[in-house]
């Protein structure tokens, strides 16, 4: 199984420290899972134009074949002004409309109030349901006092995580299982 865990910000490092925790939990896991963090500080992006993924190079075309390449996916953002982030957007962009088609995938949202625990549902949901994406009920949403710098500090997170990570495994197994079970049966 390829799962994928896009820390989408520039800037700041809390979601990015959520995704570590979640990515070493699926180590843990499933440990032949090959897990990979995108950690998008790390890298240079360059604004969406519109143009096919292929024809990127660099940093760009790496992340958008990586993404394509997953079987399952944790998409992480910071609230910025009362929504996901310009840098998760412009990924998101970068992807054709079903780039995400037969996909297990969720979201992890951090943010500095509980006031903005709906973005997921309201604004990155909703991208990856067009993306027909097979979305996770539960969203992962770590407010600014469950960390302190890189260190997640309470233990509901932790286990949020380890849920998380169960969840994110058994249905991306499940929905491999099923889509294999399907095409066996058509050919």
């Amino acid at each position: 199984m390829n799962i994928v865990l896009v820390a989408g910000a520039i800037t700041g490092s809390k979601t990015a420290t959520v995704l570590t925790a979640l990515q070493k939990e699926l180590q843990i896991q499933a440990p032949a899972a090959k897990v990979t963090l995108l950690d998008l500080r790390q890298l240079q992006l360059v604004f969406s134009d519109g143009r096919d993924f292929r024809e990127y190079e660099g940093d760009t075309r790496y992340v958008a074949e990586t993404i394509m390449q997953a079987n399952a996916l944790a998409f992480g953002s910071p609230v910025y002004q009362a929504g996901i982030s310009g840098t998760l957007k412009n990924v998101l962009d970068l992807l054709p409309a079903r780039a995400l088609a037969d996909k297990v995938a969720t979201a992890v949202i951090t943010a500095g109030s509980p006031r903005h625990f709906l973005v997921a549902d309201y604004q990155l949901k909703p991208i990856l349901n067009f993306m027909k994406a097979v979305l996770l009920p539960s969203t992962l949403y770590v407010e600014e006092k469950d960390l302190a710098g890189d260190q997640i500090v309470t233990d509901e997170i932790t286990s949020r995580i380890k849920r998380l990570a169960q969840d994110l495994l058994l249905t991306a197994k499940t929905y491999q299982a099923q889509l294999a079970e399907l095409e066996a049966d058509l050919f």
